[in-house]
């Protein structure tokens, strides 16, 4: 495994007897997805304040692309893209204007921006809003320009703090194509989101709480510790509830009822139990539906024992 592009030991910020983020460890390896994850309140924007060098620590250290981000808090904007859930495009300004804004703050030369922003003009299919002021543009096209902005200068590393929000599910969906093939070329991306599923699009998971970290592992990894991975539906007729339900039981070890359906739980789908379910279905005249835990049934489960200690 490679050194961690973002690495965070120790990382503490009080604001008088306050303390906002309480000695966090991060590391984040090159070309990953990173989802860090928490309420509102639980000091997830001052996690990334200070990694972005714009909020000294009060303790700890943080390196970003080999760059001491306390030590040299301006070099490291060199290194990286951000982007907030509020898109920085400046109202009055075409989207071309915005582009040439933000290749004068990166210093990048006339034939760095035509050959970068062509690029991505064409990729996140933009060259028709080129003329557009910003307050005119739509939700999912001004969602895809913050993005196609924040890797302008080509960072190695991009911040998207809570990137989807307020856009309607196809723009988010679309715009996670974009995160991934980032990702595949090799960009560090550490994301926040308020929608839980969208950590499926990623490869790690930290949860923060109250300043500490509650959670921290693959998505499948806290699946495994923080709830029964599958569980098996089926709706068979009134007259067969009760046979089903003996049956689902004596496969899986355990079922719940409700009116109209059945349900159970189980740690793994080898081969003979899905053979067996298939079977049971088929024999009781309804299909059986087998789902993993969702993240938002994890990060419950992570929350409730977190309280319970």
């Amino acid at each position: 495994m490679s050194d961690p592009i973002i690495r965070a030991q120790g990382l503490t910020k009080n604001f008088g007897d306050f303390t906002a983020v309480d000695a966090l460890d991060i590391a984040v390896q090159p070309g990953s997805i990173f989802a860090f994850l928490g309420a509102n309140g639980s000091g997830k924007s001052t996690t990334i304040r200070m990694l972005i060098g714009l909020l000294r620590p009060s303790a700890g250290a943080i390196t970003v692309d080999g760059v001491d981000v306390i030590g040299n808090p301006r070099r490291v904007r060199d290194h990286i893209g951000y982007m907030g859930q509020k898109v920085s495009l400046y109202q009055g300004l075409s989207l071309r204007e915005n582009v040439e804004f933000y290749a004068g703050l990166y210093g990048l030369a006339d034939a760095e921006v035509q050959q970068s922003w062509g690029a991505l003009r064409e990729r996140f299919s933009l060259g028709e809003a080129e003329s557009e002021k910003a307050e005119e543009l739509p939700g999912g096209i001004r969602q895809r320009a913050g993005l196609a902005l924040s890797l302008l200068h080509n960072p190695r590393v991009v911040f998207l703090d809570e990137p989807t929000a307020g856009v309607d599910v196809h723009s988010r969906s679309l715009f996670w194509d974009l995160i991934q093939e980032e990702a595949a070329a090799g960009v560090t991306v550490f994301v926040t989101t308020h929608f839980l599923e969208e950590v499926e699009y990623c490869d790690w998971v930290a949860f923060i709480d109250s300043g500490r970290l509650i959670a921290n592992a693959a998505p499948e990894e806290l699946r495994r510790r923080y709830s029964v991975a599958y569980q098996v539906s089926l709706s068979p007729p009134a007259d067969q509830l009760d046979s089903a339900a003996a049956a689902l039981r004596a496969l899986t070890g355990n079922v719940a009822r409700q009116p109209d359906c059945l349900s159970a739980t189980f740690e793994r789908p080898d081969a003979e139990l899905l053979r067996n379910l298939d079977r049971l279905a088929r024999e009781h005249d309804t299909v059986a539906s087998i789902r993993q835990a969702s993240m938002t049934e994890v990060f419950r489960r992570i929350v409730a024992e977190r309280g319970a200690t």
